[in-house]
């Protein structure tokens, strides 16, 4: 199975933080907090303006963006956690 989204919507395969803190520690399941980071899976057409032409994206596929913490919708595509979120819900990307 597939996704294609639609229009400005992106959908974004999360970054899963370490189970593990810089001192050794092993954090358990319920202390961990939901991924802010992911990468770019793949994009839609653009959001349709006002004159009948599509905005271009500003993110490409393979990008890795910086989220909400609470941004977008939760899906599973093929037994794996994604986000489906529109473009303005990205804070940024992810350089170098």
């Amino acid at each position: 199975m597939a996704i294609k989204p639609l229009e400005d919507r992106i959908v974004v395969k999360p970054v899963e933080q370490e189970s593990k803190t810089s001192s050794g520690l092993y954090l358990p399941e319920t202390a961990k907090e939901r991924p802010m980071q992911g990468d770019v899976v793949a994009i839609g057409p653009g959001k349709l303006l006002e004159n009948g032409k599509r905005a271009q994206p500003t993110v490409g596929k393979g990008d890795r963006v910086v989220f909400g913490k609470y941004a977008g919708t939760e899906v599973e595509i093929k037994g794996v956690k994604h986000l489906i979120l529109r473009e303005t819900e990205l804070l940024g990307v992810i350089e170098g």
